[in-house]
């Protein structure tokens, strides 16, 4: 039998294909969005998943259910991807993240919509960064089960709406959340979802991580 998350993901809307030229390569990533999207929600995933991630796919729709444009995207290459180092490379996915979203504010679909990140794990950690950087270009930010400690130095510098996600059973990774959560000068939230490991694969457990993320990108991408 197939379970809620499975269902939910096949049937979906078909892939909708774009190529970003970044630092010589191409990044492939899929772009929807909704007719009369209030904001787009950029997805930088952790160390060894990729857009197919099932998670991050399952948050995905729910937030275009709610009338938000997604994009995911890989970070790195194939190629890219086979090396350890690279995966750990926080200020090159940062780099990535940033021309990617240089190229989404001038396609023409997306060019007119407030932005956001959608961060998981390392993943998080170089939204993180990318916010500082881009100052008010970023109005809000969730990472789920983030390695946000990874951008520890730049925490201060965010301006974008804020969202930790995290599991109650998480314990090393949720101390390091709210470590960081105290360093954050901006508004912020943190989200303990009780009993609930790094990936979030309880019952209900990633429905309430959706449902948290699509509340606070449907508030403050408005």
């Amino acid at each position: 039998m197939l379970s809620s998350l499975e269902f939910s993901l096949m049937v979906t809307e078909e892939e909708n294909i774009v190529h970003v030229p970044v630092d010589g390569v191409e990044l492939e990533g899929d772009l929807r969005v909704p007719a009369d999207a209030s904001g787009l929600v950029v997805f930088a995933h952790g160390s060894g998943s990729s857009r197919h991630s099932p998670r991050n796919n399952y948050v995905a729709e729910v937030l275009r259910s709610r009338g938000l444009g997604t994009f995911l995207f890989d970070l790195l290459t194939e190629e890219e991807d086979r090396s350890r180092e690279n995966r750990f490379d926080i200020p090159l996915l940062t780099d990535r993240l940033v021309a990617v979203t240089d190229w989404l504010e001038e396609h023409d679909a997306t060019s007119d919509l407030a932005h956001g990140y959608f961060g998981s794990s390392t993943g998080a950690a170089a939204a993180l960064r990318a916010t500082a950087r881009r100052g008010s270009d970023v109005e809000a930010v969730v990472s789920r089960g983030g390695r946000v400690d990874m951008a520890s130095e730049h925490l201060g510098d965010v301006r974008a709406a804020t969202l930790f996600v995290v599991g109650g059973e998480d314990t090393d990774v949720l101390e390091l959340n709210r470590d960081a959560f105290g360093e954050l000068d901006c508004e912020k939230e943190l989200a303990v979802v009780e009993g609930a490991g790094h990936l979030f694969e309880g019952e209900g457990e990633l429905e309430e991580v959706s449902e948290l993320a699509a509340d606070w990108f449907a508030d403050h991408l408005a």
